[in-house]
């Protein structure tokens, strides 16, 4: 895969913030209804242009490697200031 193959998937999905894999489903799931060919509006280039996009973001991003790094956590969840907190469930 390459960048520019990566960043023409998530522009065609209409992302341009961090998702979840939930999120890239639903996304998904609303563009494919809307231009399958079989719907009266279908596009078949453009259902097929999305379900390229989608492969590629799967993929992606269930090879992602994660880092079990404090900083790489407080990145995925900052509104949690740090890790004791969360465990014992307080909050700030």
């Amino acid at each position: 895969m390459k960048y520019k193959e990566f960043e023409e998937a998530v522009d065609t999905l209409q992302f341009c913030t961090k998702v979840t894999y939930a999120d890239l489903k639903t996304r998904y799931r609303e563009l494919s209804k809307l231009y399958h060919p079989d719907m009266p509006n279908g596009d078949a280039k453009k259902f097929d242009e999305i379900s390229k996009a989608y492969k590629l973001l799967k993929t992606y991003m269930q090879e992602y490697r994660f880092s079990f790094e404090e900083d790489e956590f407080k990145e995925q969840y900052p509104s949690v200031l740090n890790m004791e907190d969360w465990i014992a469930g307080r909050t700030t």
